[in-house]
């Protein structure tokens, strides 16, 4: 996730870092190339290389942009909805923090089973990063997990699931034990369908990604008009032609691209949630509730993006 102080006018045109440029740029100078190609072809074989005119292009440009409005609009639903989700997990677990301090009345031994289970949720969350997030390090989770449980753990396939299975033992424990009545164990017990909510929510953005035919008809879409550009202005533009097709590509080519990293809001790209950023703050909160002094920093962002 991109986080940065918004730029003043000058700033703005020489921002790279967060922008969509980089991703984008071979396109905008093969059209570049493309356009001094025709407008040079056009002035030295105009039979070989003809024109039209270029008002026809002003209706599937229209089109286009209202195709692209609404993706866009998709995709950053689907951005908006998995930061909900993470808000939520963030507030089911210093909530589950705090209902756990009813343990503390049991002594040594209610003491122990609190940082258990608040463990096995800082555990949760790391593993939800490493499920959602593909190619993730899964250590954050291994290094809360004592030895049987990281056996559990490496054996389950749906990981994050198995955690909160390991959490929902333990309060069946304590509540067979007398250690919590059946009030107190609907409570914490409900803090952890939430958790469990959430991790559907996001497996289910995970996977069920946008239509492919709407996204590679406006693909195509945006190649096609942006080809066809230079052909439409090469006779009242002349040698401006590539430079304005070149801006146009950008707009065109840059809304697609942008749509593109929105839609997989648990991504690596600069665009992409900052879920691990939110699960190390879980962490740091649930140490802080346990009593701990020495915690670590809230994440920073490097270079502008807080993954």
């Amino acid at each position: 996730m991109i986080v940065r102080d918004r730029p003043n006018l000058f700033q703005l045109f020489f921002i790279v870092r967060g922008s969509i440029i980089l991703r984008i740029l071979p396109q905008i100078v093969a059209i570049f190339l493309l356009s001094a190609l025709i407008v040079w072809g056009h002035e030295e074989r105009p039979n070989l290389v003809v024109s039209f005119n270029g008002s026809s292009l002003s209706l599937l440009g229209i089109a286009l942009s209202i195709f692209l409005g609404f993706r866009n609009n998709a995709a950053y639903d689907r951005w908006w909805e998995g930061r909900r989700d993470w808000g939520q997990l963030v507030y089911v677990a210093r909530g589950f923090a705090r209902q756990t301090l009813i343990l503390e009345a049991e002594g040594e031994a209610g003491i122990e089973a609190r940082k258990t289970l608040l463990r096995l949720t800082m555990a949760f969350a790391q593993a939800l990063v490493c499920l959602l997030r593909s190619g993730s390090d899964d250590s954050k989770v291994l290094r809360l997990l004592t030895s049987s449980e990281a056996e559990f753990y490496r054996a389950a396939q749906n990981r994050p699931n198995l955690i909160l299975r390991l959490i929902s033992a333990d309060l069946a424990r304590l509540k067979a034990k007398g250690a919590i009545s059946d009030i107190q164990y609907q409570m914490l017990d409900i803090s952890i369908g939430q958790m469990g909510a959430v991790q559907a929510a996001c497996e289910r953005l995970r996977n069920t990604p946008l239509p492919f035919g709407y996204t590679l008809l406006l693909h195509r879409t945006a190649y096609l008009f942006c080809f066809l550009l230079p052909f439409g202005f090469v006779d009242t533009l002349g040698w401006g032609s590539p430079f304005v097709t070149a801006l146009i590509a950008y707009t065109f080519f840059g809304l697609d691209a942008l749509g593109d990293e929105l839609e997989d809001p648990f991504g690596h790209r600069p665009n992409a949630l900052a879920i691990s950023a939110l699960a190390d703050t879980i962490e740091i909160n649930l140490r802080e509730a346990l009593g701990e002094t020495d915690l670590p920093p809230l994440p920073q962002p490097q270079d502008f993006v807080l993954m």
